[in-house]
């Protein structure tokens, strides 16, 4: 697709005569589809997004089915309105080439060329299409996986979770945080029996909601993969988003090559992966506000048993969050994982290194921040979420860790992985 600046001053290429008939003659087929005429606005945002998604193609206007041309009234009032559905009733919007091409007996056409170089694509009631040879269906949930898999991933954390809806979601989690900003929001008492207005706050007020994707669910609200894994009942979070399970792994030596004590798979909402995480750490680990004592890991070390390893409470869950909310969940084939050995705590996050290291990888060091799923993060970091975690970010991670154990965190972003590794004292 073509950038706003590139529609202003580019000129389109035009389609001759000779080409268009070319093409026609061909008849209808994956990149190709003709209409007699603009009758019905949806169906043709639907046709649009169907071609966009499938990788581009062309809609003939004035073509009838039996490949025979018979022109449009209004050419001008064709190409007008195509602009507008183009513009309002496909998301992202699209800036398409359009053609009216005029023959000697007085009959004109429109050819409308789109590309989708920003898929996936979407109408206005949340729906995603695809063409399969000359005919246009919805994405299959395996087929909208796919096409999310493509998108950047700063905007992954905003379309509809597929198949969830708004029961789905832990009301019970999702009040609480809403009446710490209005302590009186919704009063029970005033509407007895009636239902929390769950779907119109996801939606209104914080922007994590959107219509639903598929099937009968096009008629109502639909959680986005951020109100999920914010707000979600954790056994619909880990049957709707699988890939946001946590594996956790206790490791009796220095690396993953010597023998595996306890290995967990952690699901459900944010809030519950880092409050399983933190657990799981604290069985093999001591975390501190603040270094102990010298006499007593001096004490510890002179045990017959080996000494439990302590680290600062702050830089490990700092560690923890940001793998939870910065990871890039439309990545597939990488899975968080929390590896605890024993004298270091490695956790490796999804992120496509691809134009992120190594620049970027030395700017968050000063706080710099590149961080995916701004929303997400924003409500989990916010007091109301309901976790005990540290301000600083990265730079305090960095600067903790080393005062704490006295030596330097690792960090690291290769092959789509972001890797920190805490040691201990």
């Amino acid at each position: 697709m073509r950038s706003f600046q590139d529609y202003l001053t580019t000129p389109a290429p035009q389609t001759s005569r000779s080409e268009l008939m070319t093409l026609v003659r061909g008849g209808e087929d994956t990149f190709l589809e003709l209409k007699v005429k603009l009758s019905n606005p949806e169906r043709i945002a639907q046709g649009i997004v169907a071609l966009a998604n499938t990788g581009g193609g062309v809609i003939v206007f004035g073509v009838n089915d039996n490949l025979r041309v018979e022109g449009v009234d209004d050419a001008d009032a064709v190409r007008d309105e195509l602009v507008r559905i183009c513009r309002e009733d496909v998301h992202p919007a699209l800036f398409p080439f359009i053609d009216i091409i005029s023959f000697d007996n007085g009959l004109r056409v429109v050819a409308l060329d789109i590309e989708g170089k920003r898929r996936p694509y979407r109408t206005n009631d949340g729906r995603y299409f695809l063409r399969v040879g000359a005919e246009k269906r919805e994405a299959t949930r395996e087929e909208l996986s796919a096409l999310l898999d493509e998108t950047r991933p700063l905007s992954y954390e905003n379309v509809a979770a597929l198949g969830a809806e708004v029961d789905d979601i832990d009301e019970a989690h999702l009040w609480s945080f809403v009446r710490e900003f209005e302590p009186d929001a919704y009063a029970t008492g005033s509407k007895a029996g009636a239902a929390y207005p769950t779907a119109e706050v996801l939606e209104r007020d914080l922007l994590l909601a959107v219509p639903a994707a598929l099937g009968s669910l096009t008629e109502r609200t639909a959680p986005t993969v951020a109100g999920l894994l914010l707000f979600g009942r954790d056994e619909r979070v880990a049957e709707l988003l699988p890939r946001s399970t946590v594996l956790c792994a206790r490791y009796a030596g220095g690396d993953t090559q010597a023998p595996k004590v306890e290995s967990v798979e952690l699901m459900g909402n944010l809030h519950t992966l880092f409050e399983s995480a933190v657990r799981f750490v604290e069985r093999y680990c001591d975390l501190w506000e603040k270094r102990p004592r010298t006499s007593r890991v001096e004490a510890a070390a002179d045990s017959p048993v080996a000494p439990r390893a302590n680290y600062h409470r702050g830089a490990l869950t700092e560690a923890l969050a940001n793998a939870l909310v910065h990871r890039d969940l439309a990545l597939p084939g990488v899975t968080t994982r929390v590896n605890v050995f024993d004298h270091s705590i490695e956790v490796t996050n999804p992120r496509r290194t691809a134009g992120f290291a190594p620049a970027a990888q030395r700017a968050i060091r000063y706080g710099i921040q590149q961080r995916l799923n701004s929303q997400t993060a924003s409500v989990f970091q916010s007091p109301a979420y309901g976790l005990r975690l540290h301000a600083g970010g990265l730079p305090m991670l960095l600067r903790e860790s080393r005062l704490f154990s006295g030596r330097k965190t690792d960090v690291h972003a290769v092959n789509d992985e972001f890797r920190v590794r805490l040691y201990g004292a």
